[in-house]
């Protein structure tokens, strides 16, 4: 295994003069180093895409459908080893990397290999008789897909598939925390006979970000793109596209809410709300933020909580990771805040452990509007309680954020659970399951600013597909 993390670009792998360490927030070794891509690399890897494009949108959907099989048999054999990856380069978990998001990475290729052949051309019915038409689907040419380290095979994979699986050549821009994860998803498609130039692969050092990503978007060959991270940045990325007249597709930060009514089943809303609040430290956008439980059943809710927090990440267990020790220093920040106008502590305290990257759970009780933890996204091991009476009070707590990604409802009554799914502004909503949940299957995606756009499924291929409409007469 090489040292130095390679860039990819036209098939080949490239390691560039400058590189930058890459460090294992566990222990904040240095793994390795990394290349770093430059404004030249960028341009180097859209016009290689661009070059592949013709070969690639007319490669028969069967052609494409077998290497897609093919990369998701690979991908599969080498678990044990990607998942070593990913957990020194982001600090996860077996929970989150061996049964969860690599597994889910293999079953979104498979599941997108296997409705390539479903996306056909349309003929409509035309309002003269004499009149004919076709309605095309094509791809658009060159894609960028901007992928982040806190599940960098699920999401780094689904950056690229919709878009490889419709025809079209990607660059993929992985984040510098995890570059050997995204160099490994475009060097297995590349195995699997993906040929040179349909996907390239680039990361680069902070400093070298805004400039490289500019070039990126604003190259005459990069058609569309597709972000997923921090509302912040893709506030940044949108107004790009929107300045080169370029659609975007956007995932972005969150502040997930689960109501937990009366009827609910306790201790299942309680484990469902830990593990959604507290899996992989909290850095998943779907993560729980805010539990909105019912008054009559806050003290039962709150012990069940306590005692399942306790049990999965117990004193004697050393600290879940965070991937910088920006994430611990802004939650305590935030804690800090709630707890000096107000606010108590339920579960944890706000000892700061040995290492700066990590953080035991906190939940917080009694939570105002006017505390910082209310609104701002935690994107840590952080949740707050807060309590309501009516339904309509439940709905108002779970809307009032500026944030729409996903959201849960706890009830036995699924007509409620119905209703209040309804009104809930949220790009997704879970009925007695917690707010992390994703399947190849279901259109994932926010509202308001957590994006627009959606992938998985069908609705993830459509979005990589431009209309073009023909016509003629008949007789001309």
């Amino acid at each position: 295994m090489s040292l130095t993390v390679p860039l990819i670009i036209n098939g080949q792998e490239i390691q560039t003069s400058t590189t930058f360490d890459v460090v294992n927030p566990a222990t904040l070794e240095v793994l390795w180093k990394s290349s770093t891509a430059s404004v030249k690399d960028a341009a180097a890897a859209a016009d290689a895409a661009q070059a592949a494009f013709p070969a690639w949108a007319s490669t028969k959907p069967a052609a494409r459908r077998n290497i897609l099989i093919k990369a998701a048999e690979i991908f599969e054999s080498r678990s044990a080893q990607y998942s070593e990856y990913m957990n020194t380069e982001t600090g996860s978990t077996p929970d989150w990397a061996d049964n969860a998001t690599i597994p889910s990475a293999w079953d979104m290729i498979r599941d997108t290999a296997g409705r390539i052949i479903t996306f056909t051309s349309t003929v409509p019915v035309m309002r003269d008789e004499s009149t004919h038409g076709i309605i095309y689907k094509e791809p658009y040419g060159v894609v960028l897909g901007i992928a982040p380290w806190n599940c960098p095979y699920h999401l780094g994979i689904r950056a690229i598939i919709f878009a490889l699986a419709t025809g079209n050549t990607v660059i993929l821009k992985g984040s510098e925390l995890s570059p050997r994860c995204f160099w490994s998803i475009v060097s297995v498609f590349q195995e699997a006979g993906l040929p040179d130039g349909v996907l390239n692969f680039l990361t680069c050092r902070p400093e070298d970000a805004a400039a490289t990503t500019k070039a990126l978007i604003e190259h005459p060959a990069v058609r569309k793109v597709n972000f997923t991270g921090s509302t912040h940045i893709g506030r940044i990325v949108a107004s790009l596209c929107g300045q080169n007249i370029k659609p975007c597709l956007l995932e972005l930060g969150g502040k997930a809410g689960a109501i937990v009514f009366e009827d609910a089943d306790i201790q299942n809303a309680a484990f469902q709300c830990a593990i959604g609040a507290f899996l992989h430290s909290g850095q998943i956008c779907m993560a729980t933020e805010k539990l909105i439980v019912h008054k009559s059943i806050a003290p039962a809710f709150g012990n069940a909580l306590a005692a399942i927090v306790g049990q999965i990440f117990a004193q004697s267990h050393p600290a879940p990771v965070c991937v910088t020790k920006a994430g611990p220093e802004k939650n305590h920040r935030l804690v800090s805040d709630a707890l000096s106008k107000g606010a108590s502590l339920l579960v944890g305290n706000t000892t700061k452990e040995e290492s700066a990257t990590r953080m035991r759970p906190i939940v917080v009780e009694g939570v105002t509007s006017n505390m910082d933890i209310y609104s701002e996204e935690s994107f840590g091991p952080t949740v707050s309680l807060i309590t309501f009476e009516t339904e309509a009070e439940a709905i108002k707590l779970i809307n009032d954020t500026e944030y729409g990604l996903s959201a849960a409802v706890f009830t036995k009554n699924l007509d409620v659970g119905l209703r209040v799914a309804r009104s809930i502004e949220s790009g997704a909503v879970h009925i007695n399951k917690m707010t992390v949940f994703d399947d190849p299957s279901v259109p994932h995606g926010g509202v308001k600013s957590s994006g627009y756009g959606r992938f998985n499924g069908d609705f993830g291929l459509a979005e990589f597909l431009k209309t073009k409409s023909v016509t003629w007469t008949s007789g001309s």
